[in-house]
């Protein structure tokens, strides 16, 4: 009887050992792939805010903000970036073309600023059809002020007529998930704050219970009274705790020296980190310096200098790397490169 009873014992502590290694190597394990079509926030414009994200087995992929896309396409292609996705040989299509109107499936605009959606405008003619997401204020902007027959043809199903149809656009709602058409995706969107009160978004995207979120331009909750960081870093925190987070995309435009209020809404390192030690105190009150150890961070949307000497992006990820107290992982995309979250 002991030797049954022993027998079990270890049977059963097998199981849950092999148990625990899997659930901890499925956490390891990436659970999204990102092709970067855009890295920066101008001057230069053929290198403007655009990821393309998809769920790490999928080819279906949706945009985050399309200031550069079919150049970036290009550039990635040469990096072999989607290297695993074949398409029709009698397709006379050239590669890139079919990646754009085939694989990406929609489009999620932070806000209608010309280097979030100038791609997507421009690249309107050689496109599918296909959704356009944002919240009412981005969808508006781009209905009156972009797509209306005087800035550009309206190929959207909204706004002045002839209507081309094109592009569906489709109004988040804040505090409401949904799916995302074409994919396996869902998203959440939350306000931000841009310069004088113009909204921006950041959008929380969903897979099989993995998240990663999408910060647009935004400002920091200690220069704005309506505190939307906050927001976004209650809701994701418990996520972190329940490591089903896998990292984000935020935005650091500037450096430290330039002054606030020539900051026109933005973050520079030393507001970054601090949001980010708000964020570290809501996953653990009690010990913030290790709760967001080794968390992928996508610092997006650095301002390239106009200035000899050292780049932007080089002062920027020295000031980073500076304050980083919690011990994040910071990465630096080029145009181009593909990235696993």
């Amino acid at each position: 009887m002991a030797y049954l009873c022993n027998r079990r014992f270890f049977i059963f502590s097998v199981f849950f050992f092999l148990l625990s290694t899997l659930t901890l190597y499925s956490e390891s394990q990436p659970a999204f792939k990102v092709v970067v079509l855009g890295a920066h926030g101008g001057p230069k414009d053929c290198n403007l805010s655009s990821y393309l994200l998809a769920p790490k087995e999928s080819n279906d992929f949706i945009a985050l903000d399309a200031g550069t896309l079919l150049e970036g396409i290009y550039i990635a292609n040469s990096k072999n970036s989607f290297e695993e996705i074949k398409i029709n040989p009698d397709s006379d299509l050239a590669f890139e073309i079919e990646i754009l109107r085939n694989h990406i499936k929609a489009y999620l605009i932070s806000h209608a600023h010309l280097d979030h959606v100038a791609g997507l405008v421009i690249n309107s003619t050689a496109d599918s059809k296909k959704p356009i997401f944002g919240v009412d204020s981005t969808i508006d902007f781009m209905r009156d002020n972009l797509f209306n027959w005087q800035i550009w043809p309206n190929f959207a199903g909204e706004g002045k007529k002839p209507w081309l149809n094109k592009y569906q656009y489709k109004r988040l709602k804040i505090g409401q998930q949904i799916p995302i058409l074409d994919t396996e995706m869902r998203v959440e969107p939350f306000l931000l704050s841009h310069p004088n009160g113009y909204q921006s978004t950041a959008f929380l995207i969903e897979h099989r219970d993995s998240y990663v979120v999408y910060f647009g331009d935004t400002d920091s909750d200690a220069l704005e009274s309506k505190k939307h960081l906050e927001k976004v870093w209650k809701k994701i925190a418990p996520l972190i705790s329940q490591n089903k987070f896998r990292g984000m995309f935020l935005e650091s435009s500037y450096q430290n020296k330039r002054p606030t209020a020539e900051l026109f809404g933005h973050l520079n390192p030393k507001y970054m980190m601090e949001e980010l030690n708000n964020l570290a105190r809501l996953v653990d009150p009690v010990n913030p310096q290790t709760a967001l150890k080794n968390l992928k961070i996508i610092v997006t949307h650095i301002k390239e200098s106009v200035f000899k000497g050292a780049s932007s992006k080089e002062i920027i990820e020295e000031e980073l790397n500076a304050l980083n107290n919690l011990d994040v992982q910071f990465i630096f995309p080029e145009q181009g490169e593909r990235l696993e979250l």
